[in-house]
């Protein structure tokens, strides 16, 4: 690892200006860390080491000041340490050196006016935005820099996204002059399998052992959970969804009873981010939920036409379009082509109103679905996104590659079924 992260160009700067591991926990990572620092300043360079927990970069001057004791140093003559606790100081006092390693506390605050030439990250899968907004330019000054991150996969409960994004870009070949590396399942698998803790976990035999493993291993609900933290799964969905995985699923049905006479009430949404429109579909079922289920997202270049034969059912009762510049147009198609299913453009009053009401109604259980893969996908990937101004909200997706239309469509195809008055049968009385 070490001979990775040093190597140097030409030029003697290092090849790396960023680089960044994962490996499941209690395996040593951080060891790398403390070793980098403690050649940075014993070759005069200045050091910011920064963990998320002020007992973890504690830690990390103590084993600092170790390991200097080990190799032969000595404080005060070769260097001098502060101890005050999360503010501590390794100064180096050797050939008039201003080597320093400065132990800090990340915040949003932390770092800024100060100069270094490395910059260390512990626990970087709590490493926030607004962190890095205020770190990233404490090694600009620096002629030869370098950042390191190091970490696990993030859970449920990790408030950081720079290192997975950090991950998915050098892997994706966005990031230049930059390293990667990880210890890691490719996929959700067996947790209790012996083979993949010898794969993931480079200490097991050494600083791990089998008992301790199997001890700490939950069962079938904590299953997840055991493949990050210890087979170190990087998920392909977010945990920090507005609605996840396991909440969404909860809710599927397998061939669900219609009410009759059937009512389909459609939801189109056209995207604002790609050139994508979705369709959706809702109906009400003799228990009172509403079944919803996606029907296809296509580019918005390939016409209205498909989305007009399915309006033009029997049994379709109303549709509902949103997107701007777009929904005039299927209307208009609509019209020429005789559809009689009512079309409603919402405002966005109602969209907010739509979307408030899906949640409200799926946490209710009062929403079901058939389980297909693509609306998962997008649902177990949505945030919140402000929309109007009075606290209402959208979706946006939190992975590339997913269309939260499908999701938008739903909540929409669900609202004008939900606010449609039942038909009542006439009945004339002599």
């Amino acid at each position: 690892m070490l001979e990775d992260i040093m190597a140097v160009n030409d030029d003697g700067t290092f090849r790396h200006m960023k680089f960044g591991w994962s490996i499941p926990r209690r395996n040593g990572k951080s060891e790398i860390l403390i070793m980098r620092a403690i050649w940075g300043v014993t070759h005069g360079r200045r050091v910011l080491y920064t963990a998320h927990r002020t007992t973890t970069s504690s830690n990390a001057w103590s084993k600092c000041c170790d390991r200097l004791s080990e190799a032969g140093y000595k404080e005060g003559e070769d260097y001098k340490t502060t101890k005050k606790y999360g503010l501590e100081t390794i100064e180096w006092l050797k050939d008039d050196s201003t080597a320093v390693i400065n132990f800090r506390t990340r915040s949003s605050k932390g770092g800024l006016g100060e100069g270094y030439d490395d910059l260390i990250l512990d626990e970087a899968q709590e490493y926030t935005s607004d962190q890095e907004s205020a770190l990233k330019y404490v090694v600009t000054d620096s002629q030869n820099p370098q950042t390191l991150m190091c970490g696990t996969p993030p859970t449920a409960v990790s408030s950081g996204t720079v290192f997975l994004n950090y991950r998915k870009n050098t892997l994706n070949g966005k990031n230049e002059d930059a390293g990667w590396a990880e210890w890691s399942v490719p996929t959700l698998t067996d947790a209790h399998d012996p083979e993949l803790w010898y794969e993931t976990n480079p200490s097991l035999g050494y600083i791990l052992s089998e008992r301790t493993i199997k001890d700490e291993l939950g069962g079938d609900d904590d299953k997840v959970d055991d493949n990050i933290q210890r087979l170190g799964l990087w998920l392909t969905y977010s945990q920090k969804s507005a609605i996840s995985r396991r909440e969404w699923e909860e809710y599927k049905v397998n061939k669900p009873e219609l009410k009759t006479p059937v009512r389909l009430f459609y939801g189109v949404k056209y995207a604002k981010v790609t050139a994508n429109v979705s369709l959706s579909v809702a109906v009400k079922l003799p228990d009172s939920r509403i079944f919803v289920e996606a029907i296809d997202c296509r580019p918005v270049r390939d016409g209205n036409a498909w989305i007009i034969d399915y309006l033009r059912g029997a049994h379709a009762a109303k549709v509902i379009i949103d997107g701007a510049g777009n929904q005039d147009i299927l209307a208009s198609d609509m019209k020429d082509a005789g559809i009689k299913c009512k079309a409603v453009l919402p405002k966005l009053s109602e969209v907010i109103e739509a979307n408030a009401l899906f949640e409200k109604k799926l946490f209710e259980g009062s929403i079901c679905h058939s389980g297909q893969p693509s609306l998962t996908q997008a649902v177990s990937n949505s945030e919140h996104r402000a929309i109007g101004s009075s606290g209402g909200y959208g979706y946006a997706s939190l992975m590339e590659g997913i269309d939260i239309t499908l999701l938008e469509s739903i909540t929409l195809a669900h609202w004008i079924c939900s606010t449609s008055k039942e038909v009542k049968k006439q009945r004339i009385c002599y």
